[in-house]
């Protein structure tokens, strides 16, 4: 192990001997631990990331600059639209993501390093319950997702079996309870060796004055390097399975879309269509002000503008049509292609910019007191997953239903939006319309016909509870044969055991 004297230069040499100051208080194996974090710190990053911070965390946080005049709208030859495709067209692309599935070349990528803070739990978001009626936690209704998917693309395209191996970049707080969820549901009946877990780095919170904040006397204030770490982070191993795996073609997404299509044939089939290196999914926005980052240009390269860095005016302008000119909401969903990644592994990370966050950060004050501040006290940097695709040499956009493809969990119940009950509501729905569009209709507990409301407000709950299982129908496929003229109770699961009853029964 490194020694004290070898940790204290460093130290010194980044400016942040003061974490230090305790160690003469400090156990054995407080010392030991302690030690062996410190020394995880190079000093010359550690001196410029503690620099920066403070640099960004001193500018005027109210003087955003805006983009306005550096920003254009999306080229309409760059984006795809499910709505505005002939069914032709749709086959196509969603044929050719079966067909790449089928060969092993498609991965998924999780992106499952926050802690869930604002959901108010102490465990993964992937980890929740959001009360759908068979209790499924989002971690398991992706795994079956995964699983159907890659049934379908087997039997599609003839092959005997085919393979999505699932990335999850995890964090120093997630990692372990993650892995241990996954030992206890027995991998969601994926098999082991294709669920790969790893670490996004973790860096220093900083003081305003520029230094590493001391959490207890022997372990620094740490936190995630935003979902942008993950450039980092694959260098370590992942990049070295995917090519053992023949994977070209990787799907990141957030873990918190309760929507999200895995590994979906028809986005992976578009990119590849268009020569892709580097795509997004997005859905039109709701109104002008909805905080979300859109998807165009500045300066002539891609981007994420956030709305923070646009004038209302620039929000609210329109179109001849009436839509919004930049109507393209990023979610977090994303292709990128292996040799992309890698590029920007090996020449772009630095590059990327870094975003602040002010956050209140426990720490121990000079008496050693444990300090919980009740105002933001540090600043914690971040890197976003999407800031790359400035460096694409050929990024495409994918416009999608929000009602099929976007609901987000980040906040406790009784928040107005992206709580457990928007998200369950959102699946239910969605559920509810595969069900009538594929003839069924639905009876209460008195066997009388409930109405049918094909289209239902972002807010309205469906008239019946309908649940289909992922290992049944992923993406709406198949149900006609299951559902057609049958008179359904509600609340009603449609799972691998009732489907067979059914088809055995016809």
């Amino acid at each position: 192990m490194i020694s004290l004297e070898e940790v204290r230069s460093r130290l010194e040499l980044a400016g942040q001997s003061h974490l230090l100051r305790f160690w003469p208080e400090l156990s054995a194996d407080e010392r030991d631990s302690f030690l062996g974090e410190l020394s995880q710190l190079e000093p010359e990053e550690l001196r410029e990331h503690c620099r920066a911070a403070a640099e960004a965390g001193s500018r005027d946080s109210g003087a955003v600059g805006l983009l306005d005049q550096r920003m254009e709208p999306m080229s309409a030859e760059f984006i795809g639209s499910v709505s505005r495709s002939d069914q032709e067209t749709l086959k196509q692309w969603e044929d050719e993501g079966f067909r790449q599935i089928s060969q092993n070349k498609v991965a998924v990528l999780l992106l499952a390093g926050g802690q869930g803070t604002r959901l108010g739990v102490p465990y993964p978001k992937g980890m929740y319950n959001v009360g759908l009626p068979s209790g499924k936690t989002l971690y398991q209704v992706q795994a079956e997702r995964i699983r159907r998917a890659e049934q379908l693309a087997a039997e599609k395209c003839g092959s005997s079996k085919c393979t999505i191996p699932w990335y999850i970049m995890t964090s120093e707080f997630t990692l372990e309870p993650t892995e241990k969820f996954f030992k206890e549901n027995q991998y969601f009946k994926l098999d082991q060796s294709n669920v790969v877990m790893f670490e996004q780095r973790m860096i220093p919170a900083v003081s305003f004055d520029g230094k590493a904040i001391l959490e207890n006397k022997s372990k620094v204030a740490m936190a995630p390097d935003g979902n942008g770490g993950l450039y980092r982070a694959l260098v370590d191993g992942i990049f070295e399975d995917m090519e053992r795996r023949g994977v070209q073609y990787i799907h990141v997404y957030c873990v918190d879309n309760i929507l999200v299509k895995m590994a979906d044939p028809l986005f992976i089939g578009f990119c590849v269509s268009k020569g892709a290196d580097c795509g997004a999914k997005v859905v039109e926005k709701a109104y002008p002000t909805e905080p979300v980052g859109v998807v165009c240009r500045v300066d002539g390269a891609h981007q994420v503008v956030e709305y923070s860095e646009i004038s209302l005016e620039t929000a609210e302008k329109r179109n001849t049509d009436g839509s919004l000119v930049f109507n393209a909401g990023n979610i977090c969903n994303h292709f990128f292609t292996l040799s992309f990644l890698k590029s920007v592994a090996e020449k772009f990370e630095p590059k990327l910019k870094q975003h602040v966050a002010l956050k209140k950060v426990p720490y121990v004050d000079e008496e050693g007191n444990l300090v919980k501040p009740d105002k933001p006290n540090g600043i914690k940097m971040e890197k976003f997953v999407f800031d790359v695709f400035q460096f694409s040499k050929n990024f495409v956009a994918f416009e999608v239903s929000r009602a099929d493809e976007f609901s987000p969990l980040k906040n406790a119940d009784p928040a107005a939006k992206d709580t457990p009950a928007t998200a369950r509501r959102a699946l239910l729905a969605q559920h509810y319309r595969w069900a009538l569009g594929a003839g069924a209709s639905f009876l209460d507990g008195e066997n009388r016909k409930l109405p049918e409301k094909p289209s239902l407000s972002e807010n309205e709950e469906p008239p019946a509870v309908c649940e289909i299982s992922p290992l049944v129908s992923c993406f709406g496929e198949g149900l006609g044969v299951l559902m057609r003229g049958r008179e359904i109770h509600s609340p009603f699961i449609l799972d691998e055991k009732k489907a067979e009853e059914i088809r055995k029964s016809q």
